[in-house]
């Protein structure tokens, strides 16, 4: 074989195998965090890992649980927590403030107010640090739609970019606990129903003065893609 045909060998071969690591990497990239999140919760699950809210983060009970059994940010903590971590573990609040903490799904994120669902420019930026509240709905304590939404990405690959943990509110179920801290206070709901409506239904943010308190959770449906909306329905525990 003459050179420049090894030389062309070569350099077929580098630029082969530098698109196959590129496929390898962009495959990754698309759906590692949702796997992520999947992988753990399934893991979760089976271990029989059990998570409980602390009531304050500052709070001595707080620091005494997290010095003592091991408090963590949930499965966004570290997967080698999921795997090897206690039974029981305590989630701290990220702000009491104002935040969100789901035991079952092991999530803790904080929420950002009054944010326009609306305006887009507005809603992402603030999508990659959290969860928002949609503007012109209540707050807790208070009567009528308190929204939050997550998630809320144009592509499947962006998950990653964005609070992935609302990915898995489609486990939740009838019965399973939302915690939500505001203002420093605490405020427990029950998930009652959940629902798969249309991205053009908003009279849950546009009517949001009812005489009765209602959480509403929102993602998109199916992940990753704006055919559908996501609804988890909570009420006052």
């Amino acid at each position: 074989m003459e050179r420049s045909e090894v030389i062309r060998f070569l350099v077929l071969r580098s630029i082969g195998n530098f698109l196959v690591l590129f496929a390898i990497f962009g495959v990754l990239a698309t759906f590692g965090p949702a796997l992520y999140y999947e992988v753990s919760f399934r893991i979760v699950q089976a271990r029989g890992v059990h998570f409980v809210v602390a009531d304050n983060q500052t709070s001595p009970l707080g620091e005494l649980l997290k010095k003592q059994r091991g408090a963590t940010e949930g499965i966004s903590g570290g997967f080698s927590n999921v795997l090897a971590g206690p039974k029981e573990q305590i989630l701290i609040p990220k702000d009491t403030d104002f935040s969100i903490l789901i035991p079952r799904l092991g999530a803790n994120a904080k929420v950002f107010p009054n944010i326009d669902p609306s305006n887009v420019n507005e809603f992402l930026p603030i999508l990659q640090e959290g969860v928002a509240h949609a503007k012109g709905t209540v707050f807790p304590g208070m009567a009528g739609n308190i929204y939050l939404f997550a998630h809320s990405t144009d592509n499947f690959w962006d998950v990653g970019r964005y609070n992935a943990i609302f990915y898995l509110l489609k486990d939740l179920r009838a019965g399973d606990d939302i915690i939500i801290f505001f203002e420093n206070q605490r405020h427990n709901y029950v998930v009652t129903e959940s629902k798969i409506v249309d991205p053009q239904e908003v009279s849950f943010i546009t009517q949001a003065k009812t005489d009765k308190e209602q959480l509403i959770l929102q993602t998109c449906w199916p992940p990753g893609t704006t055919w559908k909306r996501l609804l988890v329905f909570a009420k006052p525990k």
